[in-house]
């Protein structure tokens, strides 16, 4: 248990960050999955606006620190290389 009272704050602070994390985690989540069911989807015409709301999740993300800018952009960039395989097939 914390001592002082900063601790005892920061404790507070802490739990609260983590609880607004878990939430933009878990949508981020959810989002891009949408998206790449759609993407892998033949002839799913919702894939262009699923990508795009999964881009823009992806850049929140980063820039909340939720996940690193690296793995969203290696994220991004393969939802995006899988939608272009899947439109030159068509």
């Amino acid at each position: 248990m914390a001592n002082t009272k900063s601790a005892i704050q920061e404790i507070r602070v802490a739990a609260a960050r983590q609880e607004r994390n878990k939430s933009l985690r878990s949508i981020t989540k959810t989002v891009v999955h949408r998206a790449e069911v759609s993407v892998n989807k033949a002839g799913t015409e919702s894939a262009a606006a699923d990508l795009k709301s999964a881009l823009s999740a992806l850049d929140k993300a980063a820039q909340a620190g939720i996940m690193h800018a690296n793995a969203a952009s290696r994220k991004k960039s393969r939802l995006t290389k899988a939608l272009n395989k899947t439109a030159k097939t068509k």
